[in-house]
């Protein structure tokens, strides 16, 4: 079979939603499939081999912002859509943004299969501008996603059932939510490995994701600093974001013996300080599954992690009086993690439950829920009860129109519309 993944930011290693695409295209490459990829250029991390990539979309005064904060959008050049899309069997897109449904209309028009994913809460967006309570705007964004992309196409993979409890609370009545995991790879895996001198002696607290407002990353540092233990325990984040410079001037504030470590770390990095630190935390507001989580997991840490409503990786938790603490709470949050510092046969015990249940999250059998969601796609789209093909919409054929002008326009100044950035397969 021949698959298409659309997703603006492929090229970012740091978002959880690429490093889910790039390792369901490799595993489905195993299988036989030819996977290809479309998104913006390609500028960090090791190269996909078939790999189509647009030109990065610049923002006014906020671009650098935005591109440390680990998200890209970029700019639609059609001669490589309609390159990329011909020819497939099912086309995959990631996010409710214009890439997407782009590549879903051409290739609805090509008579190819579409599927999608609900891999992010409108909080995901609104809590950049500081809107991520604003129940009104959340719930507009929502509704807007579902509008655009979500009415039109009939698969979805939903990460986590709470991504599938807000479809249905919500009315999406034309999907149908396939509920799996992004899965982690064997690569994650418990190791004996040597804790680096600087931290040995300490109570290794950490937790692994962007540094932006939406993971609270600052609720890890003031519960540190809150702790009847603050001496003993060392926090440590790994990732790149907005709010590196904020989180050193935090430490001091909140008055760390041990100031805060930050750092980004490769992928054979992160593993190496899963396998050393003491307790993992997952403090996210908005998560919808929380793949960091898995990982950390599989490498045996016990996670500790905010009960927010909007955050799906609590239902990792197998133990919720230990393992939860109260979303938005420091002070809840330094309770349990002193409770796990002074419990350390209980942080042992929990180890091996949680090793034990990582089993379920192999990324194996999450591809082949994936694998039979793009049969079902192909097999409904060649028999005629796809969306599409059942509920045509006037509005896509407006849109259609659009995009013909729009693809002549670029022909006609090539030098302003490079075909391509960079070479694929």
């Amino acid at each position: 079979m021949k698959i298409l993944f659309a997703l603006e930011c492929a090229n970012q290693p740091t978002n959880g939603t690429t490093a889910s695409c790039i390792r369901f295209a490799k595993e489905l490459e195993k299988r036989g499939h030819q996977v290809t990829i479309i998104g913006c250029d390609r500028i960090v991390g090791e190269k996909y081999h078939r790999y189509y990539g647009l030109p990065k979309y610049y923002f006014p005064v906020t671009d650098p912002l935005i591109v440390k904060g680990g998200f890209l959008l970029c700019k639609l050049i059609y001669k490589t859509l309609y390159e990329a899309i011909k020819g497939q069997d099912v086309v995959h897109v990631f996010l409710p943004f214009k890439l997407s449904n782009v590549c879903r209309l051409i290739a609805q028009e090509e008579g190819i299969a579409v599927t999608t994913a609900f891999h992010i809460v409108p909080q995901n967006v609104t809590c950049a501008m500081h809107l991520g309570k604003a129940r009104f705007i959340n719930w507009v964004l929502l509704k807007s996603f579902q509008t655009y992309l979500y009415n039109q196409v009939k698969y979805v993979h939903c990460p986590s059932q709470m991504a599938a409890d807000i479809m249905k609370k919500h009315h999406f009545k034309n999907n149908e939510a396939r509920v799996f995991s992004n899965g982690v790879i064997p690569f994650f895996k418990k190791m004996k490995v040597t804790r680096p001198k600087e931290l040995e002696g300490k109570f290794i607290v950490c937790m692994s994701g962007r540094l932006v407002d939406e993971k609270r990353q600052d609720l890890i540092i003031k519960a540190v600093g809150r702790s009847k233990h603050n001496d003993k325990i060392q926090v440590l984040l790994l990732g790149q974001g907005t709010n590196y410079e904020r989180y050193l001037k935090l430490s001091k504030k909140c008055k760390l013996v041990n100031p805060v470590m930050i750092k980004f770390c490769t992928m054979e990095e992160v593993r190496e300080v899963l396998n050393y630190i003491d307790l993992y935390i997952h403090a996210s507001d908005y998560e919808i599954e929380g793949i960091a989580a898995i990982e950390a997991i599989t490498c045996g840490r016990v996670p500790l992690i905010s009960d927010s409503p909007y955050c799906a990786t609590k239902d990792f938790s197998l133990d919720n009086e230990h393992c939860l603490f109260k979303a938005g709470s420091p002070k809840d949050l330094a309770k349990k993690i002193d409770w796990f510092y002074e419990h350390p046969e209980e942080l042992k015990r929990l180890s091996e439950l949680y090793l034990e249940d990582s089993k379920k999250y192999a990324l194996d059998n999450q591809v082949d829920a994936l694998e039979q969601m793009f049969i079902d796609a192909y097999n409904d789209r060649k028999e005629g009860k796809d969306l599409h093909t059942l509920k045509p919409r006037r509005k896509d054929k407006v849109l259609l129109r659009r995009i013909y002008r729009a693809q002549k326009k670029q022909e006609k100044h090539p030098d302003k519309y490079p075909e391509s950035a960079i070479n694929h397969q």
